[in-house]
């Protein structure tokens, strides 16, 4: 049976964590362990932890100390625990898994010997976790060309497996120092570029609780698509795309040659014109999972929108 190091993020998640822990609990995949890496909470979030590690024995579950630069530097941090045959399936606080969500992770993980990253749909869930709605699905493909314009795997249903974990590790560092946006968005790149395979599994594996201390929440309403659409043509897109760039560049031997000069090709089309912006994303095949969001990232690569902001619009 696959081993599997859960990393948990924590901070003041008292409120919500005890219901995830009790989810992680119940999985029907047993071969677990768990690790809680708090980023400084205030609350009773990490006695919540110890009560549960009591259950267990000892070293199935653990509660360390985060490197407190927020919930992506957290994350990235604990790509350096897992042990070099386990699976490492990322958690946040305040979800609800389903029973098989671990088991059916590895076992499409393992069907599909090139991937190296697993995600899945969720049901998205009022604060009481009374279910709303589910989440996106796309039909791919999934893609290093796709991975660099947008972020379409869930955290909080990501597990890697060995493999890759050995590739992501050692570009974290980079990725920390930059300062990404999303953990998430550049394990799609990390692993896409290396060449491994995507899943994105069409099964809602956890109900994904929404609430007012949500870091990311539900993006298909009409004002979070809204506030994408403000993001997009502010310049915070732009930005996001140069961090993930840097951190990508700044780790040697991680993209395949292909994929090296895709992202050659992307980063110098991202300091030019406009219409050169453009024109070259298409011929790089640069695409989102929509018309609609493919024609957004067209139309602000055409206003100068994706430039770094202290370069001014063109």
């Amino acid at each position: 049976m696959a081993r599997v190091m859960i990393g948990l993020a924590l901070y003041n998640g008292a409120e919500h964590v005890a219901a995830q822990l009790d989810s992680i609990a119940a999985q029907d995949h047993r071969d677990w362990r768990l690790v809680v890496s708090d980023d400084g909470s205030s609350d009773a979030g990490p006695r919540i932890v110890r009560d549960f590690a009591a259950r267990f024995p000892d070293g199935q579950v653990t509660l360390v100390q985060g490197p407190r630069g927020g919930a992506t530097r957290n994350f990235l941090a604990m790509l350096a625990m897992p042990e070099a045959d386990e699976y490492l399936s990322l958690a946040d606080q305040d979800d609800v898994w389903r029973p098989d969500k671990l088991s059916r992770a590895i076992a499409a993980l393992q069907a599909r010997p090139e991937a190296g990253l697993y995600s899945a749909c969720t049901t998205i869930c009022d604060a009481q976790l009374k279910p709303l709605v589910g989440s996106k699905r796309f039909a791919g493909p999934f893609n290093f060309r796709n991975a660099l314009v947008q972020a379409v795997t869930a955290g909080n249903t990501c597990v890697l497996t060995p493999a890759a974990i050995q590739l992501v590790r050692q570009a974290a560092p980079a990725a920390m120092t930059v300062g990404v946006e999303s953990h998430d968005w550049w394990l799609y790149q990390a692993v896409s570029g290396a060449g491994m395979g995507i899943i994105r599994d069409d099964a809602e594996v956890l109900l994904y609780r929404q609430h007012g201390d949500n870091l990311k929440g539900r993006n298909d309403t009409i004002p979070a698509m809204k506030a994408r659409l403000a993001q997009l043509f502010a310049g915070d897109y732009g930005g996001w795309l140069h961090l993930n760039v840097a951190a990508l560049s700044s780790a040697p031997g991680l993209l395949t040659p292909e994929n090296e000069e895709v992202l050659a090709r992307f980063s110098a089309a991202l300091g030019r014109p406009g219409w050169f912006m453009a024109r070259e994303f298409a011929r790089l095949g640069l695409r989102r999972q929509t018309l609609a969001g493919t024609a957004a990232l067209y139309a602000a690569a055409l206003g100068g929108r994706l430039r770094r902001k202290a370069e001014g619009q063109h």
